[in-house]
């Protein structure tokens, strides 16, 4: 039985190490914290709240500057997701 029992873990683990890949949901919600990390980040350097700006003319433009940033990141997220990288 000891046997059988270290032949089945051995197969396990090589049939996992095969086709490994770096995508899928973990790293497209991997992805997506980093952006936002990033975000709170640039907000606190310019000296704002994450989420208390609330948009309009008075936003200042480092602010706009972050939100754009932002959503490059996340749509190079989108990327990660769609496409496994082996």
């Amino acid at each position: 039985m000891a046997k059988l029992s270290t032949f089945v873990f051995v197969l396990t683990l090589l049939l996992i190490s095969f086709n490994n890949v770096s995508a899928g949901p973990f790293a497209y919600a991997l992805c997506q914290t980093a952006c936002n990390m990033g975000w709170c980040s640039c907000y606190a350097a310019i000296g704002l709240t994450a989420g208390a700006a609330t948009g309009g003319v008075a936003l200042p433009a480092g602010a706009v500057a972050c939100n754009v940033v932002q959503g490059v990141c996340m749509a190079s997220c989108a990327a990660s997701f769609l496409c496994p990288i082996p």
